[in-house]
């Protein structure tokens, strides 16, 4: 277990910089359940000022009846006897002249069991605090109740916060400092199933194999991650059952909304609501092939969350197989289909490095696929100069030959954009690199080969 605070420039670079503005600030941070925003905040309030609150489900007065302890505790006086959370701001403004930050984590809760949270707030900032020195973070794991009460246009906070961050999972390559004894191929694993959650990653072992941590965190009722999703969707949403109909037909391969209606029992002029609200919570997506217009026919719905995609197509089908403790047709699908699925993450990592090439500068990167069934795994488009390239990614234990890059060039002529003058470029992807006659073509026709060590290049 790798517990070193990771990365998070960008994220502490935002907060710091509103920090050294001096005068009031209300910032709103939030992200899902386990995505760091605690120890995000830890690292950036040391050596500064400041007064953590965390909130739980037991209403308003109670928590505000902490809240004031707390704020006695950190001026070292008696509490004050109101238990209003207007005069409670105002007593801790009126004491307070140097910079301060002041944290309400799990804000979420606070509104969750109060829909008047967002208006008493702001009151308290027009009548408190916006002469005051203070910066006050709004911190909850709610991506919908965080979204509704403080950000939406609706919220009486909308006009009141100076700034918002939606806190991301860590990138792939700051994921695998978690596991520095790792090799890449077995931290794109753990990456493929954890994501870059923090939270999941430190239940990984690196001393154990990708399958033997899923066996022991996921598979199995005693595991720490057995019950996130459940969780997950029950926190955010309020239908869930709905929502996990809709996921498993997801993760059974339905794509298209037509399907995903029909396996989930949801009829297809009620579908596309549900679908928005899993798009905003960031555990499906909606693609198209890179070459289509916005309204296109062919727009699909996949996951964006690996903990869900990998929880959907592997242990939901057997949840209650799971629940008694048997585990062989789970370890059966793993033993068969568990390479695949790595296959298609290892694809997408591959699209997110096709952007640093600095010298193409491409500006849209996807993939592309026809209605016959034909597809290329990455294309990307440089509209200014014409450009296209086209890229397969290969899992495989076998290096990659002509046959590969024969197909993807047949492939190609499929693809309708500026047909009559464009560049086409050409990039291959291999787990296992290339063979010798593969490298020569190469050399010939400019191919851009890339094995795990070229890959590994990109990521530093």
């Amino acid at each position: 277990m790798f517990l070193t605070f990771i990365n998070r420039k960008a994220e502490l670079n935002f907060l710091d910089e509103r920090f050294k503005r001096k005068g009031f600030e209300l910032i709103i941070l939030y992200g899902r359940r386990r995505v760091g925003k605690t120890e995000l905040i830890k690292e950036f309030i040391k050596g500064k000022q400041h007064l953590y609150f965390l909130s739980d489900k037991r209403g308003t007065e109670s928590n505000f009846s902490r809240f004031k302890k707390k704020i006695a505790e950190f001026l070292d006086e008696p509490s004050i006897e109101s238990n209003e959370p207007e005069q409670i701001f105002a007593y801790l403004a009126g004491k307070i002249k140097e910079r301060m930050i002041v944290i309400i984590d799990e804000f979420s809760y606070l509104v969750e069991k109060d829909s008047a949270i967002p208006s008493i707030f702001q009151l308290i900032v027009d009548e408190q605090l916006k002469n005051s020195n203070i910066m006050i973070i709004l911190c909850g794991s709610s991506i919908s109740m965080m979204e509704e009460g403080t950000l939406s246009q609706k919220s009486p906070l909308y006009g009141r916060k100076t700034g918002h961050y939606k806190i991301a999972p860590l990138s792939f390559n700051n994921s695998g400092k978690f596991f520095p004894e790792n090799s890449l191929i077995k931290n794109l694993e753990f990456w493929s199933i954890l994501d870059g959650i923090p939270f999941y990653l430190e239940k990984f072992s690196d001393k154990l194999t990708t399958l033997e941590n899923v066996k022991a965190e996921l598979l199995r009722r005693e595991g720490t991650l057995f019950e996130e999703v459940e969780f997950i969707l029950k926190e955010e949403l309020r239908e869930p059952d709905v929502y996990k109909a809709i996921l498993e037909a997801i993760g059974e391969g339905k794509t298209k909304t037509s399907d995903i209606a029909n396996k989930s029992g949801i009829k297809v002029q009620d579908i596309d609501k549900y679908l928005k609200v899993l798009i905003r919570l960031g555990i499906i997506k909606k693609d198209m092939p890179i070459t289509e217009k916005a309204k296109s026919k062919k727009t699909i719905y996949t996951f964006k969350d690996n903990l869900f995609h990998f929880w959907f197509s592997f242990c939901e089908p057997y949840r209650s197989e799971l629940g008694i403790g048997e585990l062989k047709n789970v370890i059966k699908k793993l033993d068969h289909d568990f390479n695949s699925f790595i296959g298609k993450k290892f694809e997408s990592l591959c699209r997110t490095q096709i952007s640093l090439f600095e010298d193409d500068g491409f500006t849209k990167v996807g993939y592309w696929w026809s209605r016959k069934g034909d597809e290329i795994d990455i294309v990307a488009l440089n509209d200014d100069k014409k450009e296209i390239l086209f890229a397969e990614c290969k899992w495989s234990d076998k290096k990659v030959d002509m046959d590969l890059f024969n197909s993807l060039k047949e492939k190609s002529r499929l693809v309708d954009w500026n047909a009559d003058r464009r560049i086409e470029k050409f990039a291959l992807f291999s787990k296992s690199g290339f063979t010798s006659r593969m490298i020569e073509a190469a050399k010939k026709e400019n191919i851009r080969l890339f094995d795990l060590k070229e890959i590994e290049k990109l990521l530093i």
